[in-house]
C-alpha cells in the first residue's frame, strides 16, 4: 500500500494568530499592512519573528534585526510576541487536523504531519480532503494554512512550502523532476548555508544537480553522514514514520534570545547557570545522566558557534554541568556582542550508579546531589519559579533579568 502523507503549515503563524485576535477586537488586520512580530516597538530592539506579505515586499526577512526592518519600512507595525495566545491557537489548529487522520505528528507549534495511509474509503480524493481541512481551519479559526501532499514526510513538507498562502500542493514521486529538481539547492529541507556554499562552489546549484551527482561526491563535500542523508533527500527518499508520540529525547537543551546585546561575561554567567539548572532538572526527571555538555552562542551577524566537551563520567549534577558550560563559554567567546546563548546535554545514559573518583571530594558531591534533589522536589510540588539559586537571584543585570523571564516561559511550555 502506498503511503499518503499530509504536511499542514500555518501561514506566518504568529502574525496570523495576532491578526485574528485584532480583527475580533475591531482593529486593522496585520496581514494587510506591513507588519511583523518581534521585539519591543518602543525600543526598536529584537528580531523579526514573523512578517506579513506586504512587509515581505519591502525586503524584510525573518530573523533580521527590527531596527534594520524599520530602515526598510519606517511605517512597519511591530507587535510583541504573546506565547499564551500562540499555544491556544496551536491547540485549536491541531485539534482540527487530528480529527481527520489516524496518526498525527506535531512537528512544531504551527506544523503537523498527518498519516492518511489507508483512509481511501473515508477520503477517496486526497486533494479534496486537503482543501476541506484548509477551508475548515480558515472558517472556524480565522487563519490560513498550506497543505502539502505526497508519499513521504520530506516531499509533503517540500510541497507545503510552495506558493503561499492558503494553498494545497502535491509533490508525488513522478512530479519530482518538474517541481523539485529545478529548485536551488538552498530550498532542500535541512540543507544549511554552509552546505549550500560547498555545493554551489562545486557547480551543484539545483536540487536536480545534487540528485544526479554520485552519492560519494556529495559525501566528499558534506561529510559521510550529512552527505548520505541530503543526497537521499535530493532524490526524494525518506522512510521516516509519522509518530503520534515523540521519540525519547536524545538530549536536553535550552536557548535564550536577547533583545539587547550581551557584551560581558558578567552578563552571561547567571543566565548560563539558570540554563544549566533547567536542562539538568529536565534530565533528572527522566532519570538520565549526560556525558556531553555543549554551549552555543549567536553573534550579531547570525552566525552560530557551538563548543562541546565530553565528560569522564556521566553526571546529572547542576554544578558539574555549569562548571563545564562556563569553561566552554569563557574559552571560546572572543568578546563579540551576542544575541543568543544556549546549553545542551547529550549522550545520555541510564545509570543508577556513578563511579567514584579518588581525586574528587565525594562528600561535597553528595551534598550537591541532595541540594539538586531538594530543589527538584520543591519545583515539582510548587512550580519552577518557587526556588532559585542565590547566585542567580543576586544578579542585578537588566539583560539577565529579561533572560530569566524568557527562560521561565520556555520551561513552562515543556
Amino acid at each position: 500500500m502506498n503511503r499518503l502523507i499530509f504536511h499542514i503549515d500555518v501561514n506566518s503563524a504568529f502574525l496570523s494568530w495576532e491578526s485574528v485576535r485584532r480583527v475580533k477586537q475591531g482593529l486593522p488586520d496585520l496581514r494587510n499592512v506591513p507588519a511583523c512580530i518581534g521585539g519591543d516597538p518602543r525600543k526598536r530592539t529584537g528580531i523579526v519573528v514573523a512578517k506579513s506579505i506586504p512587509a515581505k515586499k519591502y525586503g524584510i526577512q525573518t530573523g533580521e534585526p527590527v531596527a534594520m526592518a524599520l530602515r526598510k519600512c519606517p511605517d512597519l507595525v511591530i507587535v510583541k510576541s504573546d506565547f499564551e495566545l500562540y499555544i491556544k491557537c496551536s491547540r485549536a489548529f491541531k485539534e482540527i487536523c487530528a480529527s481527520y487522520a489516524p496518526v498525527m505528528e506535531s512537528f512544531s507549534i504551527d506544523e503537523v504531519f498527518l498519516d492518511m495511509t489507508g483512509t481511501s474509503l473515508i477520503y477517496p480524493d486526497p486533494i479534496k480532503t486537503a482543501h476541506e481541512i484548509k477551508d475548515k481551519i480558515r472558517k472556524e479559526l480565522g487563519f490560513t494554512v498550506n497543505v502539502g501532499i505526497s508519499t513521504n514526510k520530506l516531499l509533503a513538507k517540500m510541497a507545503s512550502d510552495f506558493e503561499k498562502p492558503d494553498k494545497v500542493h502535491t509533490l508525488f514521486p513522478d512530479e519530482i523532476p518538474t517541481k523539485m529538481w529545478p529548485l536551488p539547492v538552498r530550498d532542500l529541507l535541512f540543507l544549511g548555508k554552509a552546505s549550500e556554499k560547498k555545493l554551489t562552489g562545486a557547480g551543484i546549484c539545483t536540487i536536480g544537480d545534487m540528485a544526479h551527482a554520485k552519492e560519494r561526491e556529495i559525501q566528499a563535500l558534506l561529510g559521510n553522514k550529512a552527505g548520505h542523508q541530503l543526497w537521499q533527500y535530493a532524490c526524494g527518499i525518506d522512510d521516516s514514520p509519522v509518530r503520534a508520540q515523540p521519540e525519547e529525547a536524545k538530549g536536553f537543551s535550552v536557548e535564550t534570545t536577547f533583545n539587547d546585546d550581551i557584551v560581558s561575561v558578567e552578563q552571561v554567567l547567571p543566565i548560563l547557570l539558570e540554563q544549566c539548572d533547567i536542562v539538568a532538572t529536565r534530565m533528572r526527571r527522566k532519570e538520565k545522566k549526560c556525558t556531553s555538555v555543549s554551549v552555543t552562542f549567536r553573534t550579531l551577524d547570525f552566525r552560530n558557534k557551538s563548543h562541546q566537551t565530553t565528560l569522564a563520567n556521566a553526571t546529572d549534577l547542576t554544578d558539574e554541568i555549569y562548571k563545564n558550560a562556563k569553561r566552554l563559554f569563557v574559552e571560546s567567546w572572543k568578546g563579540e556582542p551576542l544575541r543568543l546563548i544556549g546549553v545542551a546535554l547529550t549522550n545520555l545514559k541510564d545509570e543508577s550508579f556513578e563511579q567514584l573518583s579518588l581525586f574528587e571530594d565525594n562528600e561535597k558531591k553528595e551534598r550537591r546531589r541532595k541540594l539538586d534533589a531538594t530543589m527538584d522536589e520543591i519545583r515539582r510540588k510548587y512550580g519552577n519559579d518557587k526556588i532559585k539559586r542565590a547566585s542567580i537571584m543576586n544578579s542585578n543585570g537588566g539583560i539577565a533579568r529579561k533572560a530569566r523571564a524568557q527562560i521561565k516561559n520556555e520551561d513552562e511550555k515543556e
